[in-house]
């Protein structure tokens, strides 16, 4: 297969059927999308300390997420998080995930294989959503927004105020500081993120529709989140 080239799998009758889209065809963003999906999650892991799932799970936290809900990750990344999603949400939940990167969108489908929920994985942009209004309960986009410029950042924002339904919860986190002047591994992986403050992000969440209920730091590093209702 060309380097140019990806495959993408879907269920068919029960059978798992592999296709080839060029990377010609797929969506296009102003924003800056991550293709090496498992340095990705290496580099999560150092910042981490090995305890990624704790910090997603800290995170999910501030969403309240019950049972039978419905919810979809933006900028899902490598699956984590939307798996532990399902597994708030249970049987009678469903939760999709979104990406840019059609090499997330692999990893992560493996992912979900291999911990056998149900996750419904799409290569899309978080800036045309491609689900109808008031799909869902919940919205996750974390330690994503940074990625974007500030025009398609608000698109997105408004995308995902279109597809919550009325009293639902959008959780948005990212990183507030930028980093400090240093050396060694931690401070090269720390420069290399972005940052949207915590003002910066509930002005552009007011702007796209959103009423901010809570704002806060989330305890790890430098990152905070913002919860906000259509």
């Amino acid at each position: 297969m060309s380097t140019a080239a990806q495959s993408r799998e879907r269920k068919d009758g029960g059978n798992t059927v592999t296709r080839t889209i060029d990377r010609k065809t797929a969506p296009e963003t102003t924003g800056r999308v991550l293709h090496r999906a498992a340095s990705y999650d290496f580099t999560v892991w150092l910042m981490t300390l090995g305890r990624e799932r704790a910090f997603r799970e800290k995170m999910l936290s501030f969403a309240r997420l019950a049972p039978g809900e419905s919810v979809l990750d933006v900028g899902c990344g490598t699956g984590n998080l939307a798996i532990l999603a399902k597994r708030r949400a249970g049987p009678t939940g469903c939760v999709h995930g979104i990406d840019a990167s059609a090499e997330m969108i692999a990893r992560a489908r493996s992912k979900v294989r291999k911990a056998r929920v149900e996750v419904v994985l799409q290569h899309s942009l978080a800036e045309a959503l491609p689900f109808p209004q008031a799909r869902f309960d919940v919205v996750l986009c974390t330690v994503m927004l940074h990625h974007l410029p500030h025009k398609t950042r608000l698109q997105s924002l408004n995308e995902m105020r279109r597809v919550l339904k009325p009293g639902g919860r959008a959780l948005l986190v990212d990183f507030e500081e930028a980093a400090r002047v240093g050396k060694g591994v931690f401070a090269h992986l720390r420069h290399r993120h972005g940052r949207v403050t915590n003002a910066d992000l509930s002005a552009a969440a007011r702007e796209a529709g959103f009423n901010v209920r809570e704002s806060g730091e989330i305890g790890f590093r430098n990152m905070h989140f913002v919860l906000a209702s259509p």
